[in-house]
């Protein structure tokens, strides 16, 4: 049996619409999935949030634009702490992979990387 491992990532948009919503995560999405060496297959489900600031559409619409049909996706609303970064999109991917927990890479594009230091690979 594979074991389901959790793959993190978060990026900021550069403002509240539709377009730099879609465009941000999509950046993050294959970020994430070329730094894992994932497929669409080896996603089991995908877990979306946005802050509070970032309400013109829902992230997880661009997994759907990247082909995404048959991918459980899930969208909710960060929690509204004073003074955290704004306009921050983040993902959990649950996913099939052998690679060892220690290995997988973590995706924290721009200065997101503040947010996690010890998780936060390049870019």
């Amino acid at each position: 049996m594979t074991p389901v491992r959790g793959v993190r990532g978060a990026v900021r948009a550069d403002e509240n619409n539709r377009e730099a919503v879609h465009s941000a995560t999509r950046k993050l999405i294959e970020a994430m999935m070329e730094a894992n060496s994932l497929k669409p297959d080896d996603i089991i489900s995908a877990f979306f949030t946005a802050t509070p600031d970032l309400n013109a559409d829902f992230p997880a619409y661009a997994a759907r634009d990247l082909g995404w049909k048959h991918v459980p996706l899930l969208c909710a609303q960060e929690i509204d702490v004073p003074g955290a970064m704004t306009r921050v999109i983040r993902i959990l991917f649950h996913v099939r992979k052998e690679t060892p927990v220690d290995r997988i890479k973590h995706v924290y594009l721009g200065d997101t990387r503040m947010l996690r230091p010890d998780l936060a690979e390049g870019e």
